[in-house]
Order: C-alpha cells, then structure tokens, then sequence
C-alpha cells in the first residue's frame, strides 16, 4: 500500500481495488490532527483501514509528530492499538 501526501487537499490517500481511501488532517506546530476519515463501506472496520492508519502513524513518527485523533473511528484505532499512545501529546488520554 503506498500513501500519498496530498498537501493541497489536506489528506492522505491511498488506492485499494480502484477505491480510493483519504484520512483528512490538519497542521498546527507538530502536531497533526486526523479529522475525517473517509473509506468506501466495503473498506469499513477491515484490516485495510487499520493498516492505513498504521502506515501514517509511522509517517507521523519518523517526522517525530503528535498525533491528536478528532475523527472516532482513529480515537478507536488508538484504543485498540495501544502501543501508538506515545504518538499522542502530552494530556490527551484515550
């Protein structure tokens, strides 16, 4: 799966069989907020979502940004992931 940064519209994306998935985020500081995400239902709780969200935290690591999830279902990724909690910002618990 390769992620392609698109600045202009403030969103990763991503295609899988020809679907086109997008994490919508916002930049302040070093921090990076994950805002909207939106995934073709087929794509909707499945392993490829999460796999997504695991290629941009590691995105989000090298760079050595925190992450603050806005969006549920990337507040759940972290609930269920807890080994990215020290992405989070100091104060933000999930």
């Amino acid at each position: 799966m390769t992620i392609k940064n698109n600045e202009f519209s403030r969103q990763f994306e991503t295609t899988v069989d020809g679907q086109l998935l997008t994490i919508e985020y916002s930049f302040q500081e070093k921090k990076i907020f994950l805002t909207k995400v939106n995934v073709p239902e087929q794509f909707d709780d499945s392993e490829t979502t999460a796999d997504f969200l695991k290629q941009i935290l590691e995105i989000a690591e090298e760079k050595k940004w925190r992450v603050v999830p806005i969006h549920p279902k990337v507040a759940a990724f972290f609930r269920k992931n807890p080994t990215y909690k020290e992405l989070l910002p100091p104060g933000i618990k999930i």
